[in-house]
């Protein structure tokens, strides 16, 4: 049964979560461009905010909102092994979340939420409330909202709402720049429809358009990014998104009461891409990993399509803006060739090769990697064996086989600017709090989900590991 902190006067909370916003650009290179921020910090607390490990869409915000780390959510990324044979894999829906969100625990108090574009809220589940899905719908002819009548009122107000931009890696940076805006534009013209026809107690946004305007330009933005060049055509076409959003954030708390509680998050910020790390090709080269036939050089095999020996595979990765190894274990993988007492050694072998691996130009990369046993509470479903973060995070994992190299400075799977970095940011606005202009060290997104709780007035489940992001 659901318990009330005595004496809690009933609140509303909103959360604005701006996907991959980096706190760099927030709290420093632009704080005077973005009054709307800039006020909401002077008048609160604000810092980094820890990301999961992996720092990526999926888990971060179900681990965020769950308060709960991704190994006991046992979801490792946007793709995760179903069993231990070798190419079953699944999406990690809403579905994959077996634990209660914020909104769950707010909806069986009698809360009223709305939710819009929160990752893994597809399919949809019912809320007290009303939620529009996330970019994990597949279209807006799927039954993408609850109650399934608010696809109506989405689709009159804004025809051709955007669940995302799917195709956001690509040469034709025009007609990435508009789809961005368009789609962020109808999503904040149907935000303020529900905004103005539905009661609510909690609010929570996440726009998706950060992200993709990160990875599609940060190139063009950041010196510090080898491939930019001063004065280009899309030089401020970050700066001017986060312009706009802070503009447009100013008219959505014009609506909410002058008492409201606010958040802005991200799940994870961003860096310039310094090249991408061939991770199979890597552990072929060295042994790991065993080809029927080898890839023709300079014509690129994706892993999925290679023709694995698996009978004398140690190892293999994949891609992506980290890595996830897998070893070929004995008795647990079908074909698997590393003996069980072997397995640490193994492991711990891998991780000492990786973590040396000296970059293209000779130098320590600063590779880290990861022991799901050792940085998560409990490990469910199938976890990867070693989580890697290439070069830091400067450096992207690259899956795919027939790059004749270790390092790569285009990316396999279309034009990518930026990977992600580990800390985000958060501003928390709270009207009724003595605590101003006040920045703050240490907050880890799972912090959010108590923190919504504690001032919505209901006391924090016991297996949330968050604290809270005020005080301290």
């Amino acid at each position: 049964m659901l318990k009330f902190l005595r004496g809690s006067r009933k609140r509303k909370v909103a959360v604005i979560g701006l996907d991959c916003a980096a706190p760099e650009l927030v709290f420093d290179n632009w704080r005077n461009e973005l009054p709307t921020f800039r006020k909401l910090m002077e008048g609160g607390v604000w810092g980094d905010l820890w990301s999961s490990i992996p720092a990526i869409t999926v888990p971060a915000w179900a681990c965020m909102t769950a308060s709960k780390d991704p190994g006991m959510l046992g979801i490792y990324g946007f793709r995760n092994r179903r069993d231990y044979s070798y190419d079953n894999m699944t999406i990690a829906t809403s579905a994959a979340v077996k634990e209660p969100r914020v909104w769950d625990i707010l909806s069986e108090a009698g809360k009223q939420v709305i939710l819009i574009g929160v990752p893994q809220t597809f399919p949809v589940k019912p809320v007290n409330g009303h939620l529009i899905a996330s970019f994990l719908a597949p279209s807006t002819e799927s039954e993408f909202t609850y109650p399934a009548s608010l696809k109506g009122e989405v689709l009159q107000i804004a025809p051709e709402y955007d669940l995302d931009v799917r195709n956001f890696r690509t040469d034709d940076k025009d007609w990435l720049l508009k789809q961005i805006q368009d789609m962020t534009e109808k999503r904040i013209r149907v935000i303020h429809h529900l905004l103005d026809t539905k009661p609510w107690d909690f609010f929570m946004w996440v726009e998706i358009g950060v992200d993709r305007l990160h990875h599609g330009f940060w190139s063009y933005m950041d010196p510090a990014h080898p491939k930019y060049t001063p004065g280009n055509k899309y030089e401020h076409v970050i700066r001017d998104y986060y312009r706009y959003l802070d503009g447009e954030i100013a008219r959505m708390l014009e609506k909410m009461p002058d008492d409201t509680a606010i958040i802005v998050a991200s799940d994870h910020g961003a860096k310039a891409m310094q090249g991408g790390v061939c991770v199979n090709e890597w552990l072929w080269r060295n042994g790991y990993l065993a080809l029927q036939e080898n890839p023709p050089e300079g014509m690129l095999t994706p892993f999925a399509k290679a023709d694995i020996d698996w009978g004398k595979t140690t190892a293999w990765g994949e891609g992506g803006y980290y890595c996830r190894i897998a070893l070929n274990v004995e008795g647990r993988e079908p074909n698997g060739v590393v003996k069980r007492d072997n397995y640490e050694a193994v492991r711990d072998e891998l991780i000492e090769r990786f973590t040396s691996m000296p970059g293209p130009d000779g130098k320590p990369l600063g590779t880290r990697c990861f022991k799901p046993q050792d940085i998560y509470r409990r490990v469910r479903n199938v976890p990867p064996d070693i989580l890697v973060y290439w070069g830091d995070l400067w450096w992207r994992s690259v899956g795919s086989l027939g790059h004749g190299t270790h390092f790569t400075f285009e990316n396999d799977t279309g034009p990518d600017d930026a990977n992600h970095a580990e800390n985000g940011m958060f501003i928390l606005y709270d009207p009724k709090s003595p605590d101003k202009n006040r920045r703050v060290e240490g907050r880890h997104l799972m912090d959010v989900g108590p923190t919504v709780l504690e001032l919505m007035g209901l006391l924090v489940p016991g297996d949330m590991i968050g604290k809270r992001l005020f005080g301290g």
